[in-house]
């Protein structure tokens, strides 16, 4: 294991540099700069407008750009933002918390959910349970989020304000001025929350119902069953701790489509995280910011990858690492 996970380490470097590297050409090649709106003043010269991208640092060739920022982000500086001209770690350690918290939320409720039902659709094969769960998996698995979102706005923030109903905000993480205590804090994150975490939850309870089809076919299953056994006993004991064995990397796969996810979910509600302060960014050709938040959600999604393989091989002593 220890060799395994040295490896991986050596490995992460590389990868997380080609990452960069697509990802500030891309940007780069997207037609635009920074300044692009200040050429709308008519009381800036172009000799001005020249002198703002040296000092910003826009106007040097690629790789010299490249070179600068990769140099000074292995020093643990990730730049300053060409829009706010703050510092871009700390916009993004700013609004760090408001984003786990986001996706921890969605994790917990997705999982909390989806392996009672995913177990239920599979005890009752065929009935009209299992086809119910499995229309509602389906169902949960197409609906776009933009799409899921605005409803739910529309349904619980809009029209049950307009029928007197006992309604949910639409947009924030608390209400102003005073706002900001825990049952505030919990009824902005109600649907946001559902939102990025539904697509998560339906593919979990299909996940999760034919492994624990595969199981309860295994031998083992069958002789704790003939050794009379308490069903609740045999399928907590011995079908579902093998059945749930492989969701804990599917649950380490996942963590970056959160991530990525909360782009679009931060962005409906007005949810200040980091998917947000990326989107704004892109819009206004912040590359600086872009290539931070690129970054700090590159080195997430290959840490979870690596650490949803240690977690499964302490889970299954059998697994060995070669």
């Amino acid at each position: 294991m220890t060799k395994y996970i040295f490896r991986r380490l050596l490995g992460m470097p590389p990868l997380i540099l080609g990452i960069t590297i697509v990802t500030f050409l891309l940007i780069h090649l997207t037609p635009g700069s920074p300044v692009d709106n200040l050429t709308l003043n008519p009381e800036i010269k172009p000799e001005d407008l020249e002198s703002i991208k040296k000092t910003l640092g826009i106007g040097r060739p690629l790789h010299e750009q490249y070179w600068s920022w990769i140099t000074q982000m292995l020093q643990g500086d990730m730049g300053i933002s060409l829009k706010t001209y703050q510092p871009v770690r700390e916009q993004i350690f700013e609004r760090l918390p408001n984003t786990l918290l986001l996706t921890t939320s969605a994790l917990v409720l997705a999982l909390a959910v989806a392996l009672p039902i995913g177990i239920l659709a599979a005890l009752n094969r065929n009935s009209f349970i299992d086809n119910l769960i499995r229309v509602f998996a389906t169902l949960g698995i197409s609906i776009p989020v933009f799409w899921l979102g605005l409803m739910l706005i529309i349904i619980f923030a809009v029209t049950f304000k307009e029928w007197g109903l006992p309604s949910l905000p639409s947009g924030g993480t608390r209400t102003l001025p005073n706002g900001g205590d825990l049952p505030d804090r919990i009824r902005h994150l109600i649907l946001p929350v559902i939102t990025l975490s539904l697509a998560q939850l339906a593919g979990w309870t299909r996940y999760i119902r034919s492994q624990m089809l595969e199981v309860i076919r295994q031998d083992y299953v069958r002789t704790a069953q003939a050794k009379g056994l308490q069903e609740r006993v045999v399928m907590t004991t011995h079908a579902l701790r093998n059945a749930i064995l492989p969701l804990i990397t599917l649950i380490g796969l996942t963590l970056p489509n959160l991530f990525g996810g909360s782009v679009i979910v931060e962005a409906i509600f007005s949810w200040p995280g980091i998917g947000s302060l990326a989107l704004d960014a892109a819009g206004n050709r912040d590359y600086t910011v872009v290539m931070g938040t690129v970054f700090f959600i590159s080195v997430v999604t290959v840490l979870s990858n690596l650490l949803a393989d240690i977690c499964y091989g302490i889970a299954d002593p059998r697994v060995q690492y070669s």
